[in-house]
């Protein structure tokens, strides 16, 4: 598209507040659990599969539906994922039955599988070289502050309504974006001509990803060495392998396996699922230490949360615009490294902090998420050819999301593993009586997360080795 052409910032917009939707909703449950179980009937550990359902079907269905962008036009599935998005939340807030709300969940999933699979396709298709970067910074703005505004905004809104509005508050903003999308969208872009479907690597990689989270799920509640974690396991190994061998051969692969071979992308790719990862041990940690460890309110705890997205929305645009002047990967270093800092910090929060500790360890810990994510998907999105756009778009929304879903349980399990540890009894919960506990399995997750973020940062480092300019 020409850069002249004034559509362009609109058509930004527009698929800008279905990043922030999709993402949104992979965090806006966490601090509206405790209520949707209590009114629901049913217990804590049953009631984390909203949130889980959601991400495991995001991530199983995210490169099939980047390729559907690339063989049919990335604009038309993105509107018909709008479409689907919007219908999935209004059903999830129906609060009828768990079933009915698990229901609507799915088919939110599949919704924002196939907006934000090609939301990075259509950007960079969409913008010259020279605006690549800034519009990036605004991309990677909704998506971090979606992916982390989800505690803080849920926190509000439960302040004054029930559960079911935090997936409602949806539907006007998918309808605005839609009716946007209808007027500055183009009515298609370019396709490619080979219509076959790699359905061998579609159908092998959901069952890695589905076998895999399930059992990793499934054995936080029964063990993980139990029968159906361990048949989950094994059905994720023999699906790696045969996701593997078909791509390999196949003539229009799911993920053409190639493209890791770029050394940019692959770094990229690698730390952005450590950061997300990284991100989401706050996302699921944080409710359970305001409002459980310091007994604040649900829309207390959201004002303090609030402070992420706000900073990361500031801070991204700059990392955009840092990354159009200079080399992007040593901005991404720079990110990285504000947010292992803040890591640390977590370290220095218990019982009596003072809010004020936690919410500067919070504004340090957003800047350097914000000043991350547009260089990182700038590099991403630009070292591959315009054929692997929508791949690279789909790869990129992907590794968001396997860092979420990874990070919300890699969190839970060393939280809950240090607390049973320290009690001598098996601990699946926050315990009133008993609130060390939980400090003492805060800070050992957070120096897991920190480890994570150094791992990120020496990929980084890789990258800042490449020319990229």
């Amino acid at each position: 598209m020409n850069e002249n052409e004034p559509r362009r910032w609109w058509i930004l917009l527009s698929i800008g507040i279905f990043a922030f939707m999709s993402n949104l909703d992979s965090s806006i449950v966490n601090v509206a659990m405790p209520i949707m179980a209590k009114q629901l009937a049913i217990p804590m550990n049953k009631i984390e599969w909203v949130v889980s359902i959601y991400l495991i079907v995001v991530s199983a269905l995210l490169l099939f539906f980047g390729k559907l962008g690339d063989m049919y036009g990335k604009i038309k599935v993105f509107r018909i994922g709008m479409a689907v998005f919007i219908m999935g939340s209004f059903i999830s807030g129906l609060q009828w039955t768990f079933e009915f709300l698990l229901l609507g969940r799915v088919i939110q999933g599949i919704g924002s599988a196939m907006t934000l699979s090609n939301t990075y396709g259509i950007t960079t298709a969409t913008f010259s070289l020279k605006e690549r970067g800034k519009a990036m910074g605004l991309i990677g703005t909704f998506v971090s502050f979606g992916a982390v505004a989800g505690p803080g905004i849920g926190g509000l809104v439960l302040s004054h309504f029930s559960w079911g509005y935090i997936f409602w508050i949806n539907v006007p903003l998918g309808i605005f974006a839609m009716l946007l999308g209808q007027i500055v969208l183009p009515k298609t872009m370019a396709a490619s001509t080979d219509k076959r479907i790699d359905w061998p690597g579609s159908v092998s990689f959901a069952l890695l990803i589905v076998s895999l989270f399930l059992a990793i799920f499934w054995g936080q509640e029964v063990g993980y060495f139990t029968a159906v974690p361990l048949a989950g396991y094994a059905i994720a190994v023999i699906s790696v392998s045969w996701f593997i061998h078909t791509e390999r051969r196949s003539s229009t692969p799911l993920m053409p396996l190639n493209i890791f071979k770029i050394k940019p992308f692959s770094y990229g790719i690698g730390a952005a699922i450590l950061i997300f990862l990284s991100n989401f041990f706050t996302v699921v940690l944080m409710p359970f230490y305001l409002e459980d460890a310091r007994r604040l309110s649900a829309g207390q705890a959201g004002l303090l949360m609030i402070i992420f997205p706000v900073v990361t929305m500031i801070a991204g645009p700059i990392g955009g615009v840092l990354a159009d002047r200079f080399n992007p990967a040593k901005i991404v270093t720079l990110g990285l490294s504000i947010v292992a800092l803040s890591q640390l910090g977590y370290w220095f929060l218990n019982l009596h902090s003072s809010l004020w500790v936690y919410a500067m360890i919070t504004v340090i810990m957003a800047a350097g998420t914000g000043l991350f994510q547009s260089p990182n998907s700038d590099i991403v999105m630009s070292v591959v050819s315009k054929d692997q756009l929508g791949s690279a778009g789909s790869i990129n929304a992907l590794a968001r999301n396997i860092g979420m879903v990874s990070g919300t349980a890699l969190a839970t399990t060393v939280l809950f593993s240090v607390m049973s540890l320290l009690a001598r009894t098996k601990v699946t919960t926050y315990l009133p009586d008993q609130p060390q506990l939980f400090i003492s399995g805060m800070h050992v997750a957070f120096t897991g997360s920190f480890l994570f973020i150094v791992l990120a940062i020496l990929l980084s480092l890789k990258q800042g080795e490449l020319d990229l300019k």
